[in-house]
């Protein structure tokens, strides 16, 4: 839990350099985007559409996946 706390405290301060980086140089996040040709509208329906496909397939997996998970610790001795 540690490792996971740390790792998402790393992403975020490197997220905040470089997004200070980008604002030095007048850069905002619509015009990167408009660079590559997409709108934010654009980026947010692409990313509601990719959610909507991902969340039945994480939860169709994790009716497989949980119940092997659990046995396997049941069954797994004790350290």
């Amino acid at each position: 839990m540690f490792n996971f706390i740390v790792g998402l405290f790393k992403i975020v301060v490197i997220s905040l350099i470089t997004g200070a980086a980008l604002s030095a140089f007048d850069l905002s996040a619509a015009e990167i985007l408009a660079k590559v040709g997409l709108t934010p509208e654009k980026a947010l329906e692409l990313l509601e559409r990719g959610s909507a496909w991902a969340m039945p397939n994480i939860m169709l997996g994790s009716i497989v996946i949980l119940p092997i998970w659990i046995v396997v610790y049941l069954i797994r001795p004790p350290r």
